[in-house]
């Protein structure tokens, strides 16, 4: 039931909700938070706690035996100023990250356009394309593809078959470990491929027919129809897979034995966070090093979308 309250002699009633009223609310409401209820566990227990957590102990010295004693500032400034270590786990990743996004995106939307056509089986290949990234960077992927790039491995025994050179092995060589994890991120192209698909299944056919008739050849019509109006989708995995690349784990720490070998050529900035916490038992300084990254891909994001302006355009736009 609801009572009616005037407000200084005016006619207008506003509508109290007695407790009755509030009570058949909740009764009400409450199957909605039931269900809500392991999403909201989840989030405060598994991410919004550990994140908090995380924060704190960015300012401790903590060795996960002993509870954690307030350092300050003391773990971001050994980081900028002492760590050598870091300034190559950085290096590594920015190179990781530089190579691999752009190279995986051209292999991805050069794919795209081929599967792009009404041909028989295309379907087939699509699936076939997009198995590497449902495998994603797993273990087993790892482990088969430190075999394949080793002394004995496929590889190799293809260069021995078609030149006649004994090849080393690369996933042991400081010059070319890092090609290898490289090639391993390009080889699982199939979720912007698929994306690019999306995208250019979106673009008007009747644009690619009147550049045609106007003797546009395919170079052209590539350069001034498929790229401004894929630029959205461009952009979108663009920042996903740069995300993704400064996250990259998995397959640094099984190629390299978890150690970032050889010479530290195959160090992610991932892996020697993950070296400091469990390995090094300096937690409170792993956690710094997580919001510096942390820091790091949300400068790249924002610069992403404060340069998107200049290059991506969308349908509802001037030119």
């Amino acid at each position: 039931m609801t009572d009616s309250v005037a407000i200084s002699g005016r006619q207008d009633v506003l509508p109290v909700v007695s407790n009755g009223g509030f009570r058949r609310e909740i009764r009400r409401s409450l199957p909605g938070y039931l269900f809500l209820l392991p999403w909201l566990t989840g989030f405060f227990v598994l991410t919004l706690g550990p994140t908090l957590a995380s924060l704190y102990l960015s300012f401790t010295d903590y060795d996960l035996l002993s509870p954690p004693r307030w350092a300050g500032l003391k773990n971001f400034e050994y980081a900028f100023t002492q760590d050598m270590r870091l300034r190559s786990a950085v290096s590594v990743t920015f190179n990781y990250v530089l190579w691999s996004v752009p190279l995986k995106l051209a292999v991805a939307l050069g794919l795209a356009m081929v599967l792009d056509r009404s041909v028989r089986g295309v379907g087939f290949y699509r699936a076939i394309f997009y198995l590497p990234s449902l495998l994603g960077a797993s273990v087993a992927i790892s482990v088969l593809w430190r075999q394949i790039f080793g002394a004995e491995g496929l590889v190799n025994k293809l260069l021995y078959l078609t030149t006649g050179l004994q090849g080393p092995s690369w996933v042991s060589h400081p010059d070319y470990a890092l090609w290898t994890l490289i090639a391993l991120a390009v080889w699982q192209f199939g979720s912007p491929m698929i994306i690019f698909l999306a995208g250019l299944r979106q673009i008007p056919q009747d644009l690619y027919e009147a550049a045609s008739m106007d003797g546009a050849s395919g170079w052209r019509q590539f350069w001034k129809i498929t790229l401004p109006l894929l630029a959205p989708v461009i952009f979108f995995n663009l920042v996903f897979q740069t995300i993704e690349a400064f996250k990259a784990f998995t397959q640094a720490f099984i190629i390299s034995g978890g150690e970032g070998w050889p010479i530290d050529s195959t160090l992610f900035y991932s892996l020697y966070l993950y070296i400091e916490a469990f390995a090094n038992f300096r937690m409170g300084y792993a956690s710094a090093l997580a919001w510096l990254l942390l820091i790091i891909i949300a400068a790249f994001t924002a610069i992403a979308f404060a340069t998107s302006k200049y290059w991506v355009y969308y349908e509802d736009e001037s030119r």
